[in-house]
């Protein structure tokens, strides 16, 4: 029979693999690679609270990475917002890098 925290360890690097996947293979919407950002951040979230609380009380550096984990989130929240009022939409096709 198989551990636990093995299974679990695999869950979380299959999270984090079909997340990198989905980032690699959709980039239509700006929308949709920030989804995949967030799915791989909380795959690699679950991965390390999983690998700090077996070493002990090590749940301090888990929250701070949960914590840069929320404000990228924000952040990318903000951009999107910011690009649909500019553009009128998410789609990487309809604005240029060149274009202020």
């Amino acid at each position: 029979m198989m551990n636990m925290s093995f299974l679990m360890t695999v869950g979380s690097l299959f999270m984090l693999f079909c997340g990198l996947c989905w980032f690699i293979s959709n980039h239509k919407h700006l929308l949709n690679s920030l989804w995949s950002l967030e799915f791989m951040m909380l795959g690699t979230f679950w991965l390390l609270s999983m690998q700090m609380s077996s070493v002990g009380s090590e749940i301090y550096f888990t929250l701070f990475f949960f914590t840069l984990v929320v404000c990228e989130g924000a952040l990318g929240l903000s951009l999107l917002v910011l690009i649909v009022r500019s553009h009128g939409n998410d789609y990487f096709k309809s604005f240029n890098i060149l274009e202020c």
